[in-house]
């Protein structure tokens, strides 16, 4: 782990089978990101788009170009983006290019990456395409939940401008 990624306050996956990023030795791979993940969904979860967008954004720059810890938030970066197209501006036709594009990102990405079930956000970004009418009350899931958003979320978005 990188000391820029690390984060001692972030806590282990709930019990289960332990998600792609949590390591053998008891830790996150990146902490900061797992951190990024939880308030960044739990934002999205709670139709607080742009500042789950934020969340992921600002995480994304401790990566370099072509890591996999980068597509991973470039994608949610952009499924934030077009669904906040979509919902806080009715433009479906800026929602599929980004999705289009986060598709794209989120290729190769392991299915439960982080705690994230890549593989449902993957196919809703092509369902929605087709028609966008399918993202109203879509939730993404995380450690098998649908979770939302918290005060400590709003205050972690707050905190990053």
């Amino acid at each position: 782990m990188d000391d820029h990624t690390r984060d001692d306050s972030v806590g282990p996956p709930p019990d289960g089978r332990p998600p792609t990023g949590w390591r053998d030795d008891g830790q996150w791979e990146h902490a900061t990101l797992r951190r990024a993940v939880l308030h960044g969904v739990r934002l999205f979860n709670s139709g607080a788009y742009h500042e789950s967008h934020d969340c992921f954004e600002a995480e994304w720059y401790n990566y370099g170009q072509g890591t996999t810890e980068s597509k991973f938030l470039h994608g949610m970066v952009q499924v934030a983006a077009g669904a906040y197209k979509h919902f806080d501006f009715e433009d479906d036709d800026g929602m599929r290019s980004l999705f289009e594009t986060a598709f794209q990102y989120l290729h190769g990405v392991p299915n439960d990456y982080y705690g994230i079930d890549v593989l449902g956000v993957r196919t809703m970004l092509t369902n929605a395409r087709n028609n966008p009418a399918v993202l109203d009350g879509w939730q993404i899931e995380l450690d098998g939940e649908r979770p939302e958003a918290r005060p400590e979320d709003y205050e972690h978005a707050e905190s990053l401008e």
